[in-house]
């Protein structure tokens, strides 16, 4: 029996990324908190550019403004970078919220 990931949705890299500009402190199952820079985010998932030491399937616990805490798992790493797909998808609403919150900037934020 595998340890790693057992995801429903593999592959959703046509959902729309939304740039952002965050610092959160994780909670890695193995290696307690990290700190991680979220530079885009999704309903699916985000994308950090600071990954030191993580492997595809590890799982993390982040705190989202609106959304609240959720875990989320590496799908991909590539020299710093990594991705990451959410256990649940995030409701549009919630997104809308969490990135009005996130993007200050207005110019930033996608056409609704």
């Amino acid at each position: 029996m595998s340890a790693g990931a057992n995801l429903s949705v593999t592959d959703l890299r046509r959902a729309a990324r939304h740039p952002v500009d965050f610092h959160v402190f994780a909670e890695h199952f193995t290696r307690g908190d990290v700190n991680f820079h979220v530079c885009n985010l999704s309903a699916h998932g985000f994308m950090i550019d600071n990954a030191a030491d993580l492997q595809r399937g590890d799982r993390v616990m982040i705190r989202l403004p609106v959304v609240g805490r959720i875990e989320a798992y590496v799908i991909w790493m590539i020299d710093s970078r990594a991705g990451f797909q959410f256990e649940r998808i995030i409701r549009f609403d919630a997104l809308m919220e969490m990135l009005d919150r996130l993007q200050p900037n207005p110019r930033l934020r996608r056409k609704r």
